[in-house]
């Protein structure tokens, strides 16, 4: 576990520089941030860290790659690196229709599960915690497999639902019934009164193909680690929702290892997304890979490093998960790997830089001020992006 530690703020840094030296005149610049959640996408930061980037640094080459780690902006950053986008209507995490996305290369399809159950849809209340569910995930599951795609890549991250992948287990065909006979509602919040699961009727088609589940996180389904002790307070869950949804949890569990034959209590990864991982390594066949390593292999991350000067990242908050998986630690173990050093730019930072792999860390709160990092983000991130390059590149220094 990495230990919180206090804001890391523009005078505390551990200084690394490149290998090789890069081309005289011309520093190349890789500006790779995930989005801020609540307030910039990651296309919308990398343009906010361009924008300060070239007032630092005018005759930079500054390479644009936002980035995403399987959550939310993961069917973005994949369009915006050549795949095709595919449009769909699915249920949301309350059995409305709403429209969606995945994207299409070949015969591999990526699905963002947060297209179906994002947390952005949930008002966020007690209520909608138990209530919400990942029904949507196995429609676009099965609208990925009627376009005749072979691999199936579901990103995990971003969600509202915590019912251990039922809802999405549903919508392949498994029933989920109470001790009358009754189907369960869906959501976390019935899951405690299930008597009976019947995989009978499961569409066999996504477990013929290859179905890679990238997520961020390697929690376990339950546990003080599991997914309705740590993330469900994130979703609206008080400590009375977070015992219900737990309990629920374990009941499904032991009725999936009865009727598949499979423990997915302690998998690593099960509990991402609200245990959706578990339900689909359980009724998909699904693999758990880093979201990161895979999101950056797609996007030809280490070639955009070569010649590169420095590395640009970020997010809205760097925490004790971020070592998890993240983002902004995955980019900076990729860059590092090429002798590249990583400078993170996040709306907090709570841990320290060196316990990422970065060179830097630094808070947009603490630089721009907390009303101006919500109120103008992007304008907090240029300015604060273009006052950490000043400081950091001997090229801002000298103009």
């Amino acid at each position: 576990m990495v230990a919180i530690r206090r804001p890391v703020g523009l005078a505390a840094r551990v200084r690394i520089r490149p290998a090789a030296e890069p081309a005289p005149g011309r520093p190349r610049l890789v500006l790779a941030p995930d989005s801020f959640k609540g307030t910039l996408t990651a296309s919308e930061a990398a343009a906010a860290m361009a924008a300060g980037a070239a007032r630092a640094l005018p005759a930079a080459e500054l390479v644009r790659l936002p980035v995403a780690d399987g959550g939310e902006g993961t069917v973005d950053a994949l369009v915006a690196a050549g795949m095709t986008e595919r449009a769909v209507v699915v249920r949301d995490a309350f059995g409305q229709p709403v429209p969606a996305r995945f994207a299409v290369a070949g015969d591999r399809a990526v699905i963002e599960a947060a297209q179906a159950c994002g947390l952005h849809r949930s008002p966020g209340t007690p209520d909608a915690a138990l209530r919400s569910s990942s029904v949507g995930v196995g429609d676009l599951l099965l609208a990925a497999v009627q376009v005749g795609c072979r691999q199936l890549v579901v990103g995990l991250g971003g969600t509202s639902c915590t019912d251990g992948g039922a809802g999405m287990a549903r919508a392949l065909g498994v029933r989920m019934l109470d001790r009358d006979g009754a189907e369960l509602p869906y959501g976390g919040g019935a899951l405690g009164r299930l008597a009976m699961l019947d995989p009978s009727g499961l569409d066999p088609r996504p477990r013929e193909r290859a179905v890679l589940i990238a997520c961020d996180v390697t929690n376990p389904l339950l546990g003080p680690d599991g997914a309705a002790a740590v993330f469900g307070p994130q979703k609206g869950a008080g400590p009375a929702e977070v015992a219900r949804l737990a309990a629920g949890l374990a009941r499904y569990a032991e009725l999936v290892r009865q009727a598949c034959g499979l423990d997915v209590a302690t998998l690593p990864g099960g509990g991402a997304a609200g245990g959706l991982g578990a339900g689909l390594v359980a009724f998909a066949g699904g693999e758990v890979v880093s979201g990161i390593d895979f999101m950056l292999r797609e996007q030809g991350f280490a070639d955009r490093l070569r010649g590169a000067t420095l590395v640009l990242t970020g997010e809205g908050c760097l925490d004790r998960q971020s070592s998890a998986g993240k983002a902004p630690a995955g980019v900076a173990r990729l860059a590092r790997a090429h002798g590249v050093p990583v400078l993170a730019i996040a709306g907090r930072v709570e841990v320290a830089a060196a316990e990422l792999g970065l060179a830097g860390a630094y808070s947009l709160t603490e630089l721009a001020g907390a009303g101006r990092a919500v109120s103008d983000p992007a304008g907090a991130l240029a300015e604060v992006t273009e006052r950490v390059l000043r400081d950091w590149m001997p090229e801002a220094d000298a103009r």
